[in-house]
């Protein structure tokens, strides 16, 4: 759970890595108030909680078993631990 966190946190921060990469490369003052206004902030909250929707999406839509599809849990088996599987 904790790697799903994570990735969709890196994927909310993706724009305004961008964003401070144009800065870096144009030599435009990356930690300079002036070069962050307040709607250039918000249009990259804006993409970057669309990543995050789209992200969210494709892992739903992308992972876990098939929904047909049977979960034998764990169980023991002449004495040996025999994990999980979806049938």
């Amino acid at each position: 759970m904790i790697r799903t966190v994570l990735t969709e946190i890196g994927i909310f921060l993706i724009p305004f890595a961008v964003y401070a990469l144009f800065l870096a490369a144009t030599r435009s003052g990356l930690f300079e108030r002036s070069s962050w206004p307040v709607t250039v902030v918000a249009r990259l909250t804006l993409v970057a909680l669309a990543l995050v929707i789209a992200g969210l999406i494709g892992l739903a839509q992308y992972s876990g078993a098939p929904p047909d599809s049977t979960y034998v849990p764990a169980h023991v088996e002449n004495g040996k631990l025999v994990p999980g599987v979806e049938k």
